[in-house]
């Protein structure tokens, strides 16, 4: 994928609004039980314990980091695109079974969404720039298959 910041539908972003307010609240638990550093320090498994739950802090400071980074960049990208398939695009797709799906073209496998297909997955990367009426290939794990792009949204 490009440097650029890519867009990311509703969906995405209520998901991870949810998920960053989720993380905060976790966050303000944990944060709570750590004790002052002047504090004096039972025995080695009260240290453990400690050293798990700053584990735990920096982990959390970490997600909510990403999660901030991502909403900030999605929206300086503005809206997913209507004319080719995107990053944030919901796509309706005809496989070559006949079988017909709706999907939305993400960046991460985060957002646990069954509709989420991740743009560096087979589908995804083939999809990517295509529009409606055009035939894509690509490699599934049961082996080659091909799609048309029946539609575009957001």
């Amino acid at each position: 994928m490009s440097g650029e910041p890519a867009p990311i539908s509703k969906t995405a972003r209520q998901a991870l609004e949810q998920e960053l307010a989720d993380l905060r609240t976790e966050r303000a638990s944990v944060a709570a039980t750590l004790r002052d550093s002047d504090a004096e320090v039972g025995d080695q498994a009260d240290a453990a314990d400690e050293l798990q739950r700053a584990d735990d802090l920096r982990r959390l400071d970490d997600r909510i980091s990403r999660i901030t980074t991502r909403l900030a960049q999605a929206e300086v990208a503005g809206p997913p695109p209507t004319d080719t398939v995107g990053v944030g695009s919901t796509v309706t797709v005809r496989f070559s079974d006949g079988t017909t799906d709706t999907v939305q073209i993400g960046d991460g496998a985060a957002v646990l969404d069954r509709t989420l297909v991740t743009a560096d997955s087979p589908l995804g990367h083939a999809l990517l720039g295509h529009r409606a009426g055009d035939t894509v290939n690509f490699r599934a794990p049961e082996g080659p298959r091909s799609a048309l792009v029946v539609s575009l949204g957001h």
